[in-house]
């Protein structure tokens, strides 16, 4: 808006409770308020209220949303003596400027508040405290066995249960068995179990697959493909893959083992993406606690819809793309931050295909001692709740997560966003951590996707579990028994503990001001049992809770799509096409991103996001070193995606990011012989034949990039439909998504490897061939094309990183670099531009196969399996031996001045420049931009 001169912004506190003005004052200069910056004023009197000079806008979150400031506020309120009932926020924003009415409703809608949670007013807000209420013990017997097959189906999509006609049927089927009709808690807890999100129905259906001169009947995804390659590859140090809420392995010589787990957070992300992202870093930090290890760093992989796009562009229901990528980026780093972890690697994508539905990758790494991390609960143990408290947060969650979005879906599902406090979930980190090490515990898990309703059902799996509803904490009265068994309210814990323990874990939970509670015991018959006091509002057999969801039959069908491989005429001068690319939102600077997130806390990183002579060059992976380590060892975070070579082969883009993955930690100074690797899909509906036949080709191409690397899979996750529909009924899906995160270990972080040129003079190697690889590269999409020459399988590559690592080793390496998106000519660029060194390369030189004839072509191919190696001269003679039988030759130098130059295949020069030049590109500061999206420094 134009007519804004200025903006005032407040933050407001409302109190209820037997408060004096010196006991709010009290609060505000103890608690609230920075008095070396800021300053207050107590109700009614709000600075610079004055009518004519001032128009504002109020916000504040709806009733029964988490607020995580009044929460923390209550809590420490309580350490001060004083007694505050209750507590609630908002914001003022407070306008200078010639703005209407109108103006102001369109701010507010547009930019200063999401109606799913919060709502807003131009008035002076009254506070939203939650009124006095007695318990709702309603329980609804739910008329099932009289069903006909539409009324079932009626049935699972009003109650958002996300069941198919055959899955009501069989839970039909079940309790005309039992004689009676199911409860509303016995529905909702069989749809969460039975739920995509849960389940992950679609990876083990039996599938009935098609493509050309090829079908088959696959028993399922993930039996077939994923699991098969690690226990194919059966490596010894893999300590715990597919089983557990993270994959582990062990640590040789170290009294350690190491976790791993990657989660999506996409449709409460889509919905209100602060909170989303917040909770989806919350929910992965918590799959580290639930196998007993201590978080250690973050990741994060987010895909965005085009920042520039249009507003008249975006889809009814949806939040623009730059709103959505400021909320997440907010989220995450609200949570990490405050949690004092570092987010150490990830990636930032944007194509149009992801407007609708973005994608939010959250990861986290964990460290415990070995064989710490117990799973076995026992007939009479007492299962115990930890955390924060219970409230109305991400009903139906799961089932939720199980479906594709429209442009309703935040009128009809706002109860699914959560709202994290990670204040809460950094004490119960360390309580848990206590708890681990004095062994209280025989298992622990997370209250996730379903919240108690998932932990005890799975954790009480084999033994049978009851559980009183009763005693759960709850944030505020009136929530029905199915609400508060459902309820995915956040920073909450599960754990089986031995009666005896009981005491001990009271201190300790006390100690550090952790609400605890015993929910039930777990009983050794069973069954699942959960009472609301006196009264029965459950009681489910757990074999057919867990085993009785019937297993689906999918047809899935691939066809390769007809994209021409595009003409393109051949410039004299191939600069500008480079400095576009090197100003293209997926390879531009993220600097303003990653700068937001802490990654020096814990004081472990050794390789950080951000590397060379101005700390300001893109890493390939991060070298973390965490201070318990008795040896040298180092742990490499990398990762691998690639969705644009999706749209043309799904095989092609798992191999290639199960490659782009490995060569992005060996770049480090990982041991390619000790890389596990995690895969998280995100996919359209699987019963659609064409988005299963493409996902059935990825899953295969992740099975034999894995076995072919010797890299086992050692957790994943899949997230699916992802899919917008529009008011007309038309679906979009994204694009086919494949991330495979990387976790190598560095034999010896002194040897750790950083991608910035080092010094004038040395040597720069290419290793790997080069083919006329250019399907879905960057270099065609700035031509607007996709083609079909999508870079192919190179299983050689293998014993290239072998070799490479061992020069590594050597201390032969002192920079290296991977060759992904715009082949070598970004590479070499971002190579120069982190060590402000210049450079000579010459394409003549390259190891190449005899269809790349063109400069072009082999400069911007995007062939796999390559690196930029820089060497010294005096370690060439070595290195070329250390090299030898693999694809590697000497293209050229690193020079002293600013020059930047590369000489095509002809010797003449095809690209020159400065290494300023290249910054600024890099830095988003070039005005000519292509239009697939506006730059991000």
């Amino acid at each position: 808006m134009a007519h804004v001169h200025n903006v005032r912004v407040s933050r407001l506190y409302f109190l209820r409770g037997n408060l004096s003005p010196g006991d709010v004052e009290r609060l505000a200069g103890e608690l609230l308020v920075d008095p070396v910056v800021e300053g207050y004023a107590l109700w009614p009197v709000i600075p610079g209220n004055n009518e004519g000079e001032r128009l504002a806008i109020e916000v504040a979150y709806h009733p029964g949303v988490t607020d995580p400031v009044a929460e923390n506020l209550l809590q420490r309120a309580r350490f001060l003596g004083l007694h505050v009932e209750a507590a609630a926020t908002a914001v003022r924003y407070e306008f200078e400027g010639e703005l209407s009415p109108s103006d102001l409703e369109a701010i507010a809608r547009q930019a200063l508040c999401n109606e799913i949670i919060q709502y807003a007013s131009l008035h002076p807000l009254q506070p939203a405290f939650l009124p006095r209420c007695a318990p709702n013990l309603q329980v609804e017997t739910i008329p099932l066995r009289q069903a006909d097959d539409a009324e079932l189906e009626r049935l699972s999509a009003g109650r958002v249960l996300s069941l198919s006609l055959a899955e009501m049927q069989a839970i039909r089927a079940e309790f005309r068995r039992l004689g009676r009709d199911p409860t509303d808690v016995e529905l909702e807890t069989l749809a969460q179990t039975w739920s995509e999100h849960c389940q992950h129905k679609a990876f083990k259906a039996r599938i009935l697959y098609r493509e050309p001169g090829r079908t088959e009947e696959i028993p399922g995804l993930l039996a077939t493909y994923i699991r098969a390659a690690t226990e194919r590859l059966n490596r010894p140090w893999v300590r715990s893959a597919f089983v557990d809420n993270a994959g582990i392995i062990a640590l040789e010589g170290e009294p350690w083992e190491v976790s791993f787990k990657v989660e999506t957070h996409n449709h409460p992300s889509a919905l209100e993406p602060f909170g989303g992202a917040n909770t989806g870093i919350g929910g992965v930090i918590r799959d580290i606690l639930g196998v007993s290890a201590r978080p250690i760093a973050c990741t994060d992989v987010l895909c965005f819809g085009p920042l520039d796009l249009p507003p008249q562009d975006v889809p009814a229901g949806t939040l623009h793309p730059r709103r959505l990528a400021e909320g997440v980026i907010a989220g995450i780093e609200d949570y990490g931050n405050k949690m004092g972890l570092p987010t150490v690697s990830g990636a930032v994508l944007y194509d149009p295909g992801y407007t609708a539905n973005p994608l939010v990758y959250c990861g986290c790494l964990g460290l415990a001692p070995a064989g710490a991390h117990r799973r076995n609960p026992q007939p009479g143990d007492l299962c115990v709740a930890l955390g924060g408290r219970t409230g109305r947060d991400g009903l139906h969650g799961a089932t939720f997560s199980s479906a594709e979005l429209t442009h309703q879906t935040g009128q009809t599902v706002g109860s699914v966003v959560q709202i994290g406090n990670p204040i809460t979930e950094k004490a119960l980190t360390e309580a848990i951590l206590r708890l681990r090490d004095e062994t209280l515990y025989h298992a622990i898990t997370d209250c996730g996707a379903g919240g108690f309703s998932s932990a005890v059902g799975e954790m009480g799996r084999d033994v049978g579990a009851e559980v009183d509803l009763a005693a759960a904490p709850l944030k505020y009265p009136g929530l029905r028994p199915w609400e508060i068994w459902l309820s995915e309210a956040q920073e909450r814990m599960v754990l089986a503990v031995p009666p005896e323990n009981l005491a001990r874990l009271r201190e300790i939970c006390d100690a550090m001001d952790v609400e605890w509670t015993v929910l039930g015991r777990f009983t050794g018959d069973g069954r699942l049992r959960v009472r609301y006091g006196e009264q029965v509002v459950a009681d489910l057999e757990m074999s057919f809770l867990h085993e009785g969801w019937p297993r689906p039959t999918l047809r899935a069908e691939w066809q390769p799509p007809p994209f021409p491989e595009p003409t393109l005429d051949l410039p004299d001068d191939l600069t500008p096409l480079l400095l576009r690319m090197l100003s293209h939102p997926d390879v531009a600077s993220k600097e303003a991103i990653i700068r937001r997130y802490d990654h020096e806390v814990q004081g472990a990183t050794v390789v950080k996001p951000l590397v060379g002579a101005q700390s300001a060059g893109p890493s390939d992976a991060a070298v973390l070193h965490p201070l318990e380590l008795s040896t040298w060892q180092g742990l490499a975070l990398g990762c691998g995606i690639c969705p644009s070579y999706g749209q043309i082969d799904p095989y092609a883009m798992a191999w290639a990011a199960v490659d782009e993955a490995v060569r992005n930690v060996v770049c480090v100074g990982a041991d390619p012989e000790r890389v596990a690797l995690l895969d998280n899909f995100c996919w359209g509906n699987p019963h659609l034949p064409d988005r299963l036949g493409a996902l059935v080709r990825a899953a295969r191409g992740c099975h034999d990039a894995a076995l072919a690397y010797g890299t086992p899979l050692i957790s994943g996750k899949d997230s699916l439909n992802n899919e917008y529909v529009d008011p007309q009924g038309q679906k979009r899906a994204i694009p086919p998504t494949l991330l495979i995160s990387s976790l190598g270990i560095v034999p010896d972080i002194r040897r750790a490897v950083t991608m910035d040129l080092k010094s004038p003079g040395d040597l720069l190697y290419i290793v790997g061939e080069t083919g006329a690889e250019l399907g879905g590269s960057l270099y065609y999409r700035l031509h607007g094309a996709l083609g079909r020459s999508v870079p192919r399988p190179r299983p050689e590559a293998a014993g290239a990183m072998r070799a490479l690592h061992a020069c590594m080793r050597r201390g032969l390496v002192r920079a290296c670099h991977d060759l992904s998106e715009g082949g070598l000519g970004v590479a070499a660029a971002e190579m120069a531009l982190a060590g402000r060194l210049g450079m000579e390369l010459a394409l003549d030189a390259l190891p190449r196969s005899p269809e790349v004839e063109r400069d072009d072509v082999a400069l911007f191919s995007e062939s796999a399996g390559r690196f930029l190696v820089e060497v010294a001269p005096e370690n060439a003679s070595a290195f070329e031996e250390g090299m030898a039988g693999h694809a590697c030759a000497c293209l050229g130098r690193v020079l002293a001045g600013d020059a930047f130059r590369i000489l095509g295949l002809s010797g003449q020069a095809v690209a020159s420049c400065t290494v300023a030049k290249l910054v600024s590109a890099w830095r988003g500061r070039e005005v000519d931009q292509d239009e697939h999206g506006a730059t991000l420094s």
